[in-house]
């Protein structure tokens, strides 16, 4: 055995450790709860210079993978980590990477799938795996999500198949216990071995061609090499478990059981449930129930024969699921237990109930009520357990209809805001003061969940102020979709619909066309309707091709950006719009990095390379110029197309300053024109706002001073990368005058 330490983490934090020790070349990511605490340690390690590992952040998931792929495919060491609908959004990458057999790893903090949206740990993510041609390795502990780390590597190149190391989200990947790891990096490198490349991309003498396009009979045949590296992984993982046990003192094994060699009673689960059901097997055995419990710490390959001798002296097995295989009257885990039992010859009576979804707590009490409920004859085969009775306006609470008064138009029609045209054709603004909008009923009720001082009900108040028509919000997921719609409460007035950050705006013009048919069919009352999008917490990152694709189509909505620089719903990752030099928990400031290492994102002139009729900017320190903007926005939405409108919002939390500034934190970000305030009407570009002309303008310096986030930029450690952010801006702002000069 080789010397090793004890170490209190987490498995997010353990399996960075052995990421770190590892050594590999390249990680590809994107943030998403609960696995994105690996990137974010890792980005740790690296500011401290404890690691020299290439950390891509994607603008999504799927870029993410196709990351990996390319690294891997370079000969490169590659990780990855993600969860639920990340893991679902690159899906189609993962049978790519196994066809083509370039090895890497890829951790999954095993959580729900929406939607509903939900971020806690169940089973419903991991599943759709099993038929990508990974091998997967199912930690039930943090020391396993350690040392699976260092086998996968060893066995993905060893039979050229990507691996896949998962554990519970929440449970497993976030709580802490003591483990052991090595105290050498060189021991953890000298087990995994040098990489092997049997064909080398880069060897331009002996040029190769990856991914071929490929009929029958040559699909079938790598179909069948597929298959037949996952039985030499079958074959050969007993022999690294052997060989890791040498070396760490801990031998696993692919099925792990507890008290079930002469148990009559088998409860089967995967994940940290197992724990918990060894307490409820002792408590059986006390009242004289031959009772045992067993986990798999594989998936793929399935181990049958292991599972099977296991199982052997079981008179009844009970197979919980943290997942359901919608129809097939059982999760994937019982169906593939009744189909060892039946390949086998077993003679068990099984039954599977579906538990624990979206993160519900297991008890030791819930395993002894699962063997009972196996027990008891008249039970069915398949059940929900924990399944409560709801209540249709939930908390017990008698329904008294609407939460709300409905807006009508009589409501909202107050001859604030009338957009009328020029002689020019463009659309100008009558009213519009704060005065006159005060009356506008608000769309967003005063009950949230939102942070003192976030800007995002702010933003949202001013928009919808401006806007007499009835308004339709499609909210992509973020910190505003999260704090206004917890079930089952709600704080809108007006019809909501939520769709995940990378599908907003196709899903909202889906449901305006929808409605404009319905319309025009006689289906629906005539009248405008001004369907808007709400976006913001880096969903323009990995939403960005939605909003693209929906502003060349032309579909007549709005989409509303509150940039509040990075992904806050997730816990302040990086965003396209973070700040360069910016401090994030994936851009860390230390003695290798100074946060942040490229500059924001332009999505308003990305948005004009279009054509849209409309975009603008605006932010609540200049509520008047912002209600305008709202008004001319709505009217080109419900009358021409497409209207893009983008508010700079605060966020006190992870901005790391006071909520009672705010205003003027936002107001000096206008001020140094990081976020100047301008309008493209139909092509024209027009300054709202030129605080150089009016002898407001403060230096960068000045707007990052006032955020803990940026501070650090002020010292003279890091003047270079102030002077680059600041020449940035200039030239951006510069860009933006010479356009409006020319009416560009």
């Amino acid at each position: 055995m080789e010397q090793q330490v004890t170490e209190y983490a987490s498995g997010n934090e353990i399996a960075a450790i052995a990421i770190k020790q590892i050594g590999y070349d390249l990680m590809g990511y994107y943030p998403i709860t609960p696995s994105t605490q690996i990137a974010e340690n890792l980005d740790d390690m690296r500011a401290k210079g404890e690691t020299d590992l290439i950390m891509i952040a994607a603008e999504g998931e799927h870029s993410a993978a196709g990351i990996c792929y390319g690294a891997s495919v370079g000969g490169g060491r590659v990780i990855n980590a993600t969860s639920a609908n990340g893991l679902l959004y690159a899906l189609e990458q993962f049978p790519v990477q196994s066809g083509t057999r370039y090895p890497m790893v890829m951790n999954v903090a095993c959580r729900t799938v929406s939607g509903p949206l939900s971020i806690k740990g169940d089973h419903s993510d991991i599943m759709f795996l099993l038929n990508a041609g990974w091998p997967i390795l199912f930690a039930h502990t943090v020391q396993q999500v350690y040392d699976f780390n260092i086998i996968a590597l060893r066995l993905a190149e060893q039979v050229r198949l990507p691996v896949v190391v998962a554990y519970d989200g929440f449970f497993t990947s976030h709580q802490k216990r003591r483990c052991m790891r090595f105290a050498e990096d060189k021991v953890v490198r000298q087990f995994v071995g040098p990489k092997k490349e049997p064909h080398p991309f880069f060897d331009l003498d002996n040029p190769v061609t990856v991914g071929s396009y490929m009929n029958e009979p040559d699909i079938i045949n790598n179909r069948y090499q597929l298959h037949l590296a996952m039985r030499q992984a079958d074959g050969l993982l007993p022999k690294l478990f052997a060989e890791y046990g040498a070396l760490s003192g801990r031998e696993y094994n692919k099925v792990e059981g507890y008290l079930h060699e002469d148990a009559q009673e088998l409860l089967v689960l995967i994940g940290s449930s197992y724990e918990t059901a060894k307490e409820g097997v002792d408590d059986m055995r006390k009242h004289g129930r031959k009772a045992g419990a067993v986990t798999l710490n594989v998936l793929r390959p399935f181990p049958e024969k292991e599972l099977a001798a296991a199982c052997s002296h079981a008179e009844r097995m009970l197979v919980a699921d943290r997942q359901d295989s919608y129809g097939a009257w059982g999760g994937n885990l019982s169906l593939e237990v009744r189909a060892m039992l039946q390949r086998t010859g077993g003679r068990a009576i099984v039954k599977s109930l579906v538990y624990g979804l979206g993160g519900k707590d297991f008890f030791a009490e819930d395993a002894m009520h699962m063997l009972d409920y196996a027990k008891d004859p008249k039970s069915p085969d398949f059940d929900y357990y924990g399944v409560t009775e709801g209540t249709a306006c939930g908390d017990g609470d008698a329904c008294q209809g609407n939460f709300f008064a409905p807006l009508t138009r009589e409501r909202t029609m107050i001859g604030a805001t009338v957009v009328e045209r020029d002689n020019a054709g463009d659309a100008q603004v009558r009213g519009g003061t704060l005065n006159a909008t005060a009356a506008m009923p608000k769309r967003l009720a005063p009950g949230h969940g939102a942070c003192p001082g976030c800007g995002i009900p702010v933003n949202l108040n001013l928009l919808s102020r401006a806007i007499e028509d009835p308004i339709i919000f499609l909210f992509q997921t973020g910190c505003g979709m999260i704090v206004t719609t917890p079930y089952p409460r709600t704080s809108f007035k007006v019809p909501y619909l939520h769709n995940l950050f990378q599908n907003g705006a196709a899903t909202l013009s889906g449901l305006a066309e929808i409605c404009y048919r319905k319309q025009k069919n006689g289906e629906l009352p005539q009248g405008d309707i001004i369907f808007v999008m709400v976006s913001g917490d880096g969903g323009m990152d990995i939403g960005m091709g939605s909003a693209l694709g929906t502003a060349l189509r032309g579909h007549r909505l709005l989409l509303f950006e509150y940039d509040n620089g990075g992904y806050m719903n997730t816990g302040y990752q990086l965003s396209y719009s973070t700040p360069k030099g910016a401090r994030s928990s994936t851009s860390h400031v230390g003695a290798k990095q100074y946060g942040k290492t490229f500059f924001h994102k332009d999505m308003p002139r990305i948005m004009a390379a279009t054509g849209i009729p409309y975009i603008a900017t605006a932010a609540e320190s200049n509520p008047t110029d912002f209600i305008r903007k709202a008004a001319k926005a709505a009217h080109y939405a419900k009358s021409e197309g497409t209207a893009y409108l983008k508010a700079l919002s605060a966020c006190p939390l992870n901005w790391n300053d006071m909520p009672a500034t705010e205003r003027k934190v936002v107001a000096a970000g206008v001020d140094c024109c990081y976020f100047p305030l301008f309008e493209i009407e139909r092509g024209v570009t027009r300054m709202s706002y030129e605080p150089d002309k009016t002898g407001k303008k403060i230096p960068v310096t000045d707007w990052l001073a006032m955020m803990g986030r940026t501070k650090h930029l002020c010292g003279e450690a890091y003047k270079e990368i102030a002077e680059s952010l600041q020449r940035e801006v200039d030239r951006r702002y510069q860009s933006l005058q010479r356009a409006a000069e020319n009416r560009m």
